[in-house]
């Protein structure tokens, strides 16, 4: 089975990317204006596996209840839509400017024979620039590039996210990080929500699904089948965790992808143990599993209102509940695709328990995670 994921191996390092404090912009307050900024001593290296797409056949399976995956293509896809100045990305747009082989670039504005420059994008009208150029980059000349299978400790899922405020709700309701039972993980693969500010959409507004797993547009035969699939996975390795992260906005503050990095360094400090019943609360949202009491990253703690979306003042809980009626009317849109009487037993469960209005509890007792 084919299945689009990003896998990276996160390793904490003592050597930090930089060869001082790392001072990351965690985000800024869109009513406001006030900035906050997260400094962190020590950050963890990267170890890529995968682009977006990995390949987890079930001859790869270890039998550990941890999904087992390796890379499915021989060069990356790699989207620079976010690069728009001399800077952004050194060691990119190093790789991309003397490249130890040709690479492949589109709308890219560059000369014939000249040098390509991935901050350089081409317009499709007069001052708006395309919103999705990429480079084609083979994987062998990615620095630490891991080769082979491995196994998965933390699947994650990323949300685009709007901004929400009292006086114009939205789904933008997502906390830096919520912890999935695995049978709500599930639901969020059949949804693929792609959300706001999405440069591959450009005729849409709003929250729009990629379809079942978010390769439905790669896939043959039928939604249903894919979803039996997907839920096997889930359902068999139940020691993997399971998480989502927004990006674009965090309630009121302007975030980009500053979250899942963020989750991503926490994580890898934590691998795959289990979080103590203190350390979570259950999220307002049912959808959105549970969110953490606190979060400290190197001895840095990250605001509530980062975590605990409606506890921001700009927001409430009026407009929080308004948002998640939104979250909750798009799954039900979407989930009425798996109303077949093909889906797998277990899978009629969770998508009852869901139209239900089942809580939280519900979901951890469908699949009971190890």
């Amino acid at each position: 089975m084919r299945v689009p994921v990003v896998a990276a191996r996160a390793k904490c390092s003592n050597k930090p990317i930089v060869n001082r404090m790392a001072a990351w912009l965690l985000g800024e307050n869109i009513v406001t204006g006030e900035r906050r900024y997260l400094e962190i001593p020590r950050t963890c290296s990267l170890q890529a596996v995968t682009d977006d797409m990995a390949l987890c056949h079930p001859s790869l399976q270890e039998g550990q209840g941890k999904l087992t995956l390796t890379d499915a293509e021989n060069a990356w896809f790699v989207r620079v839509n976010h690069i728009e100045h001399y800077g952004t990305d050194v060691h990119l747009e190093r790789l991309t400017a003397e490249p130890p082989v040709p690479l492949l670039f589109l709308n890219i504005d560059a000369p014939p024979m000249g040098r390509a420059l991935i901050w350089e994008h081409i317009e499709d009208a007069p001052a708006k620039r395309c919103p999705n150029p990429r480079v084609i980059i083979p994987r062998r000349v990615f620095p630490s590039v891991v080769e082979g299978a491995v196994s998965v400790d933390i699947r994650s899922f990323g949300v685009r996210t709007p901004p929400c405020t009292k006086e114009n709700p939205s789904y933008g309701i997502l906390g830096l990080l919520h912890i999935l039972p695995p049978a709500l993980a599930w639901l969020w693969r059949l949804v693929s929500p792609r959300g706001h500010a999405n440069p591959s959409i450009i005729d849409s507004e709003g929250m729009t699904s990629e379809g079942v797993g978010s390769y439905w547009p790669f896939a043959t035969g039928r939604r249903v089948d894919q979803a039996n699939l997907l839920l096997k996975q889930f359902a068999e390795n139940t020691r993997m965790r399971h998480i989502i992260s927004p990006n674009q906005h965090i309630g009121v503050w302007r975030v980009g992808f500053m979250p899942q990095w963020i989750a991503r360094e926490y994580m890898a400090r934590r691998g795959a143990a289990k979080f103590r019943p203190e350390q979570l609360r259950p999220a307002r949202c049912p959808l959105l599993g549970h969110t953490l009491h606190q979060l400290q990253v190197e001895g840095r703690m990250i605001a509530r209102w980062f975590l605990q979306v409606d506890t921001q003042p700009e927001i409430g809980e009026e407009a929080y509940d308004a948002g998640a009626k939104i979250l909750q009317e798009f799954f039900q849109k979407c989930l009425a695709d798996f109303q077949d009487p093909d889906l797998d037993p277990l899978g009629k469960q969770i998508v009852t328990c869901f139209l239900d209005g089942g809580g939280l509890e519900d979901y951890e007792e469908l699949i009971p995670a190890v």
